[in-house]
C-alpha cells in the first residue's frame, strides 16, 4: 500500500506535462481531424461537413503527389548518406591528434544556425546564372559552363539533399562520437592480443555497440527529413514546377495561402500516420538489431 502510495505521488508530477503536450499536441491533432471533414475556409465561422471528400482529392493533386514523391526521397538519401558519412567521421574525431576539438567545433557549427539561414547562403552559391559562386570556380578553374544547379529537376534535389547532409552530418557524427567514447577499451586491447585488425575491430566491436546510437540517429533523421520544410523552400521555393514540393510545404500552401483548411488538416492528418508508421516501424527494426546483438 506505502510503495502504491508512493507511486502515486510520482504520477502527479506527470500532470503539468500532461497538460501541456495535451494543449499544444493532443487537442491541435484532434482539431486537424475535426477540420478535414469539413469545407472550412479560415475565415468564416460557418462550414460544411464534407465527410472523406477532401482525403479523396488528395490522391487526385498533383502537388500533393509530388509533395509526397520528393519527401520521401529526401527522408531516405539524407538518412542513408549522413549515416554513411557520419560513422566514419566519428571514427576520425575520437583519435587522438592535436587538434581533433577543433575539427569537432568545426564539423559542428553547421547544426548551429538556422536551416534557413544555410540555405540562403548555399542558394548564393549555388545559384543557376553566370555570376553563381559555384559556377565562377567551375568556370575559372576547370572552363566548364554554367550549371543550372537550382533550376534543373535533377540537379536541384539532389543540391537541396546534399544541403542538408553538409548542415546535419556533423552533428550526428558527434552524437556517433559521444556513444564510441562510451566504448570500454578493454574490447578493443583483448581484440588486438588476439590478433584482430583495426578494421575487424571497428566490424565486430564499434558497429555492433553503435547500434543504441544508430537507432537514435535514424530516429531523428527519418523523423526530420519528412518533416524538412526550411532548406527546400529557401533554396527551391517547391521549384522547378513541382520537383521539390515538400509535404509541409504543400500544407501550408493549401492551408495558409489558399485558404483551404478542410484540404491542408486532412493532408496533416495523412501526414502525421505516415511519419508514425514509418518511426514505429524504424525503431521497431533497431531495436530488434540490439536485442539480437546484446
Amino acid at each position: 500500500m506505502k510503495k502504491r502510495m508512493q507511486s502515486l505521488q510520482y504520477q502527479w508530477f506527470l500532470l503539468p506535462i500532461l497538460t501541456v503536450y495535451s494543449i499544444f499536441t493532443v487537442y491541435p491533432l484532434l482539431k486537424s481531424f475535426v477540420l478535414s471533414m469539413t469545407d472550412f475556409n479560415g475565415i468564416s465561422k460557418q462550414y460544411n461537413f464534407v465527410g472523406l471528400a477532401n482525403y479523396g482529392r488528395l490522391f487526385r493533386d498533383q502537388t500533393i503527389i509530388s509533395g509526397v514523391s520528393f519527401t520521401l526521397s529526401y527522408a531516405i538519401a539524407t538518412t542513408l548518406i549522413i549515416t554513411l558519412l557520419a560513422i566514419p567521421l566519428a571514427l576520425i574525431l575520437d583519435n587522438k591528434f592535436f587538434t581533433r576539438n577543433l575539427h569537432r567545433a568545426i564539423f559542428f557549427f553547421p547544426s548551429i544556425p538556422s536551416g534557413l539561414l544555410l540555405a540562403y547562403v548555399w542558394g548564393f552559391i549555388l545559384s543557376p546564372i553566370s555570376s553563381g559562386v559555384l559556377n565562377k570556380i567551375l568556370k575559372s578553374t576547370f572552363g566548364l559552363s554554367t550549371q543550372p544547379w537550382l533550376s534543373d529537376p535533377m540537379l536541384a534535389k539532389i543540391s537541396v539533399i546534399m544541403v542538408a547532409v553538409w548542415a546535419a552530418v556533423g552533428w550526428h557524427a558527434i552524437l556517433y562520437l559521444a556513444f564510441l567514447q562510451g566504448i570500454s577499451k578493454d574490447y578493443y586491447e583483448a581484440a588486438a592480443i588476439d590478433g584482430a585488425t583495426r578494421l575487424k575491430q571497428i566490424r565486430h566491436i564499434t558497429l555492433p555497440l553503435l547500434a543504441p546510437a544508430m537507432t537514435v540517429s535514424v530516429m531523428l533523421l527519418l523523423t526530420g527529413g519528412l518533416k524538412v520544410f526550411e532548406i527546400p523552400f529557401a533554396l527551391t521555393k517547391g521549384g522547378p514546377g513541382f520537383e521539390t514540393y515538400t509535404i509541409t510545404q504543400v500544407i501550408v500552401m493549401r492551408g495558409v495561402n489558399e485558404g483551404q483548411y478542410g484540404l491542408a488538416s486532412a493532408m496533416a492528418i495523412v501526414f502525421f500516420l505516415i511519419v508514425l508508421a514509418l518511426t514505429y516501424f524504424q525503431v521497431t527494426v533497431m531495436q530488434k538489431r540490439e536485442e539480437r546483438i546484446q
